[in-house]
């Protein structure tokens, strides 16, 4: 069970884009404005290089420009988790070594995967997080999520979290996320460092009813973010559930109609950045949809609109 060194993390986490330029090269100067945005909406923390940040779309050395660009200019400010999944498992536990040397506070990896098919069998995960956390001295985050497809009971990730020393935080974004956190928590005990949220925070209210205390959100509005988990963690149930109930039409716009576009697109209408395209071959938001977005975020206040202004 690990903490790190300034642990347990809890709140809102937010996923940051990387930001790329009109002919789709990385636009540094954009990501360390995003980064300043997003830590001034409220984040109490970041995660970098996520799927959420378009990671498959960048090449190794463009991963290690955007680590080194963001953790230098976050300079511990807030603490980040740098995602760092791999299918190969000593890749993975490189990448972990080298975000832990540059300063992160924590890193994230999903199961390992490749395409529809390729799969590792629960001795192979084990290993594969064993591996790595005798890599690194900082806590491991699993990310549960349909994308890898591979299916981790909370049974497993239970008994990961007491036999592994440094996996200690989960990110549950399956279907029914709220009973599979009850379980891991009833399951692992202590050894359940952090059982958070995801998917963009559409399942939020249940997921802190069962227990989550963390979030990882995109990166559009985090101060909405914090006007749910503020209160619910400081006992005012009611006062989050209005707040979820009033943030919940912009939320379920970004995890329906949006996906990982939509933190940019209200970035660039905010000003925040020159650019919110994606990287090719991700197709642009329709106007009508990126039109909808805005007006649902103009209506809410959103800090993103108005935070260059």
């Amino acid at each position: 069970m690990s903490q790190g060194q300034n642990g347990p993390y809890r709140g809102v986490f937010p996923v940051v884009p990387t930001v790329f330029d009109a002919e789709g090269r990385l636009d540094l100067d954009g990501q360390r404005r995003a980064v300043d945005f997003m830590i001034d909406a409220g984040s109490q923390g970041l995660c970098i290089l996520a799927n959420f940040s378009e990671q498959f779309v960048l090449t190794d050395e463009e991963r290690e420009q955007v680590m080194q660009a963001v953790l230098k200019h976050v300079a511990g400010r807030v603490p980040v988790i740098v995602t760092t999944t791999h299918f190969a498992t000593h890749i993975a536990a490189e990448r972990s070594r080298r975000a832990q040397d540059l300063g992160a506070a924590m890193v994230m990896l999903m199961p390992p995967y490749h395409g529809a098919t390729i799969r590792v069998p629960e001795l192979g995960i084990h290993a594969f997080f064993q591996q790595v956390s005798d890599a690194i001295d900082i806590p491991i985050m699993i990310q549960d999520a349909p994308v890898a497809g591979t299916p981790l009971s909370a049974a497993f990730l239970a008994r990961m979290a007491r036999e592994i020393e440094h996996v200690s935080y989960f990110k549950i974004e399956v279907p029914q996320a709220a009973a599979k956190l009850r379980e891991l928590i009833a399951q692992g005990g202590e050894a359940i460092v952090g059982p958070w949220d995801g998917e963009e925070a559409i399942t939020l209210m249940a997921d802190l009813d069962a227990g989550a205390t963390g979030s990882m959100t995109g990166g559009g509005f985090p101060d909405g973010i914090r006007q749910i988990i503020d209160p619910f963690q400081a006992g005012r149930r009611e006062e989050a559930m209005d707040a979820y109930q009033r943030w919940l039409p912009l939320i379920n716009y970004e995890n329906r109609q949006c996906g990982l576009l939509a933190a940019k697109a209200l970035m660039e209408e905010g000003g925040v950045i020159r650019c919110g395209r994606p990287r090719a071959p991700i197709a642009p938001l329709h106007p009508a949809t990126r039109a909808g977005l805005i007006e649902l975020a103009k209506r809410l206040g959103t800090l993103v609109l108005r935070w260059d202004r």
